[in-house]
């Protein structure tokens, strides 16, 4: 993976030829072979958005009394941190129990009306972290299925017009965040929100409008389980599309 330089404060990350697409079933799940190293620090990179973003949204409040909370908080997160090399599994787990803890902060305090404005701030953390890879729209779309391969979810590209710089989509057939919550869950993880739906839109609008992009969603569920189909595209942001229920 080789980068070049695009300005200050940008990074623009050349992929490995074969992942950007190209030829075959390239539409269909394209990064089930991501490296155990990537999907470790993609797991990183997303708890670091979440941590980075929610301290960034909670010293914007001036909430002094819930920040000393949240300083102790963060000790609880990142407690039993696994080592750098450690299987993507563990991050995996480190990652979801900061979620599930930050999630349960700020909705018990705040309510899930604040949960926007959470996004919103991680965006921004989402913005500078994440690199782009110079395919303009279909980079946020290729975040998002990477995301979904972190957790073995079904996903495939729009087979009729594939990604590109104006406009890329990508549908989740199934969505494994389900699973992998209700299996949390079991082994007494508390869990906040009754829909990972309910932070997730926002989390992925969110992401899509930093990078410049219009983002459009709609909600599905059926005999597969839950699913989605997420949108960026060039021009006015305007107000999301998003559909559905779950």
């Amino acid at each position: 993976m080789g980068v070049d330089g695009a300005g200050p404060g940008r990074r623009v990350v050349v992929l490995p030829v074969g992942v950007a697409g190209g030829g075959g079933d390239w539409g269909r799940s394209p990064y089930r072979s991501m490296p155990e190293a990537e999907r470790s620090a993609l797991w990183r990179r997303r708890l670091h958005e979440a941590e980075a973003g929610l301290t960034r949204y909670l010293v914007s409040l001036g909430d002094q009394p819930q920040l000393a909370e949240w300083f102790a908080l963060q000790g609880e997160i990142f407690a039993d941190l696994p080592e750098e090399s450690a299987p993507s599994a563990q991050w995996q787990r480190l990652f979801f129990r900061g979620q599930a803890l930050m999630e349960r902060f700020l909705v018990r305090r705040y309510g899930e009306g604040v949960l926007a404005a959470w996004a919103a701030s991680n965006a921004e953390v989402h913005r500078t972290v994440e690199p782009d890879h110079g395919r303009g729209a279909a980079d946020p779309i290729h975040r998002i299925a990477r995301q979904a391969e972190l957790y073995g979810s079904d996903y495939e590209f729009d087979e009729e017009r594939p990604p590109g710089r104006e406009r890329a989509g990508l549908t989740i057939t199934h969505c494994a965040i389900w699973d992998y919550r209700e299996q949390a869950r079991r082994s007494g993880v508390t869990i906040t929100l009754a829909s990972p739906c309910t932070y997730c839109t926002h989390a992925l609008s969110a992401n899509i409008r930093a990078k410049g992009f219009r983002p459009a969603h709609r909600l599905h569920s059926g005999p597969a389980g839950h699913g989605c189909h997420w949108e960026a595209s060039a021009g006015s942001e305007g107000t999301d599309e998003g559909t559905g229920a779950v």
